[in-house]
């Protein structure tokens, strides 16, 4: 009995010691699953900041281009140097004839000194000169400037002969390999090489566009990537993306890059790779069942208009030039090319006026400001072409003869489509983005291209007996990802894109049965180190910090807001009308509610004073006290297109610019934005800034007085 007992109590005793264990591991599993779902709460919110203020940033870039319609449509220019001022806007984009860039690029007048030890070229080129390339970018050596022009005026010549869409067959390599946008990250590019191997007859990659821009080595990537083209022609295809435009380049670093990295023959360097991005082929068909572009798709887009467009006529996609309608038949023009000389009313070529004044016996009405609005555009297009044809003094020689104009004169009995048309199918190609929902609407959250859904998708594989379209344009945080029904394939190959540890890249292989296999990485050593409660934690704060600069550039319109919400005028509300307030103005699309705590301190009555929390938000005054607040704000919530405007204004790219432009550009921007600015204040500014008083602007150290930094309670 005894012997009994004591089973059963140890029975009893084991079985009560399994329950607890149990029980302990639920509890951890449920405390393990909470903690990994706020993380991954966190982790959404961040990806959501990050996209919201890229994709505002991208607004403005298009609001920028309104902004050159507006000195169309709207500024009457009051003197000889106003008319000037905006010519020269206009006209530093425009392209260049052919015999005029040869002349201007001419890099065999560049002598390569004995001194210099980086990697030397000579065409056609071989393997181991991209393999020089590759050791010599590792090693941070710059190539000459010689080759580097010499480079793209070969590209250029190759890029000429392919057509809109390349074909690519699965026959003639194992796989083919696609990588997305980079980005201006070599280290991705390298890490890319590293693990599936350098281009070579066997092994063809296509590389969708977004080569350049934020990162910090984009020439490096295209030095390299147009090597491999021509060496392997048939194995490396180069799509373009929205950011192989001029336009975007001025904001996004890429003309900055070139500037600094090469401070003599930068300008040369720049005006070639303009042109060499317009002749980036389209997109690229895989077996004729997969097709590769950059952004997306439209319920309009038609492959068949996109395989005959000329498309080095769009050298700025954001820029699409409005000229007057006329009687004329139908012809195909350079969007951003030269005018046609002018004829008078018997149809005779008149010559050119020299004076560039407005014909003021022809102004209608100014109280019919519809039509005043169409005189003065007329006027004004009217001087910029002028200028255009006196500076036109040479005889044009004949264009090469290249596979658009092929297209073109054999296809001269088909419907010609107009300038807009094929304008918008290539804008909607470079910057479109899927959605869920079904339907094609317009992508205001970018401001340029679609939204298309999986209808969309459907009736156009459908058209085109495709099996499904890959593209990239958009950051994903495991480098790649599939909607429509995994009709749509985003691959993204810059890791680390927002932050360190925010994403890894990826690339997608494909072989002839068309299956996809990925390669995901990351190339910064630092992100594998760092757990994932720190990774997060890390791109969190970075994401906090954008936003809270943001936030203080809005810094008026908030008070305003939050006014409206304050009847008392108690200098308090609460926390859910500050999260609507907020949102009123920035219109992010953003969960502020969620992201309160870390942008709001605690309150205890759940009430917010909202202008001690502005003043949170402070800017670092420096040398900038006497300048009245509303000022700062303006410039600060502006930089990104003052410093765009003024890499137009900067002509030779020194990063000066006079006095007299700076003003010009302030009267300009605020007649645009409805600011208003005395003369005295932009005065104090222009002289605050003048740091050296040496009578021009540093605007690289004017940006730098201007930055966001967050105070620590007293």
């Amino acid at each position: 009995m005894g012997s009994g007992s004591s089973v059963n109590v140890n029975y009893k005793y084991s079985l009560q010691k399994s329950e607890n264990a149990f029980k302990a591991a639920v509890l951890i599993q449920q405390w393990y699953r909470r903690h990994v779902a706020r993380l991954e709460m966190r982790r959404r919110c961040t990806w959501r900041i990050f996209q919201s203020i890229e994709y505002s940033c991208e607004q403005d870039q298009i609001k920028l281009h309104n902004f050159f319609s507006y000195l169309m449509d709207q500024f009457t220019p009051s003197s000889s140097k106003e008319r000037d001022f905006i010519s020269r806007m206009f006209i530093s984009g425009e392209s260049y004839k052919e015999a005029e860039l040869e002349k201007y690029c001419d890099y065999e007048s560049i002598e390569v000194p004995d001194s210099y030890t980086g990697p030397h070229l000579s065409f056609p080129l071989l393997p181991d000169h991209a393999t020089a390339l590759l050791e010599a970018f590792q090693q941070k050596q710059q190539l000459h400037a010689r080759y580097v022009l010499n480079l793209l005026h070969e590209t250029r010549k190759h890029l000429k002969q392919l057509p809109n869409i390349s074909h690519v067959s699965t026959c003639y390599s194992e796989e083919v390999t696609v990588c997305g946008d980079l980005h201006g990250q070599l280290d991705d590019l390298f890490l890319i090489f590293y693990k599936n191997g350098l281009p070579s007859p066997s092994k063809s990659y296509v590389f969708n566009g977004d080569f350049v821009d934020r990162g910090k080595q984009s020439l490096e990537i295209l030095v390299i990537l147009f090597t491999f083209l021509l060496i392997y022609p048939k194995e490396v295809h180069l799509n373009r993306g929205n950011h192989e435009d001029h336009m975007v380049n001025l904001r996004y670093g890429f003309t900055k890059e070139v500037m600094q990295k090469y401070k003599v023959h930068g300008k040369k360097i720049l005006r070639m790779f303009q042109n060499v991005f317009c002749w980036l082929p389209l997109a690229t068909l895989i077996d004729q069942k997969v097709l590769i572009i950059h952004g997306g798709i439209s319920d309009t887009t038609d492959l068949e208009m996109l395989e005959k467009i000329q498309r080095d006529k769009f050298i700025s996609v954001l820029r699409l030039k409005k000229r007057k309608e006329s009687s004329r038949k139908p012809q195909i023009e350079a969007v951003n090319g030269e005018s046609e000389a002018g004829t008078d009313a018997a149809g005779n070529e008149a010559a050119p006026r020299l004076s560039l004044q407005p014909q003021s016996a022809q102004a209608p009405n100014t109280a019919n400001r519809l039509e005043f609005s169409r005189w003065l555009r007329q006027t004004v297009q009217e001087q910029i072409d002028t200028c255009r044809r006196l500076m036109d003094i040479s005889e044009s020689e004949p264009e090469e003869l290249t596979y658009s104009s092929v297209v073109s004169l054999k296809d001269v009995d088909e419907p010609c489509w107009t300038r807009q048309e094929e304008w918008k199918q290539v804008l909607d190609i470079l910057w479109s983005d899927p959605m869920p929902q079904e339907g094609c609407r317009e992508n205001k959250v970018r401001g340029g291209g679609c939204y298309f859904g999986p209808d969309v998708t459907e009736k156009f594989l459908d058209k085109y007996s495709l099996q499904f379209l890959i593209r990239s344009h958009e950051c994903k945080q495991e480098g790649y990802e599939f909607c429509h029904n995994r009709k749509v394939l985003t691959i993204f190959s810059a890791s680390n894109y927002y932050e360190i540890g925010s994403n890894r890249g990826a690339y997608v292989k494909l072989g002839p049965d068309l299956i996809p296999h990925f390669v995901q990485y990351q190339a910064n050593k630092t992100a594998h180190m760092l757990t994932m409660t720190q990774r997060i934690s890390r791109v969190e704060e970075s994401a906090f910090r954008a936003l809270r600069e943001k936030l203080f550039a809005h810094t008026s319109a908030l008070i305003t807001a939050f006014r409206s919400y304050d009847g008392d005028n108690t200098g308090k509300i609460t926390l859910s009308n500050w999260a609507t307030a907020v949102e009123s103005v920035l219109r992010l699309g953003l969960p502020w509610r969620m992201l309160r705590p870390q942008l709001v301190r605690s309150t205890e009555d759940g009430m917010l004073e909202y202008k001690s929390w502005l003043d949170d938000l402070a800017m670092e005054q420096r040398s900038q006290e006497h300048i009245q607040s509303s000022l700062l704000e303006v410039i600060y919530r502006n930089r990104s297109n003052l410093e765009t405007i003024f890499r137009i204004i900067d002509r030779d790219h020194s990063g000066l610019i006079s006095f007299e432009e700076f003003q010009q550009t302030w009267k300009l921007f605020s007649s645009h934005m409805n600011i208003e600015l005395t003369d005295d204040g932009i005065n104090d500014l222009v002289r605050s800034i003048d740091f050296n008083k040496d009578g021009n602007i540093d605007f690289n150290e004017f940006l730098e007085a201007f930055r966001l930094v967050k105070q620590r309670p007293s």
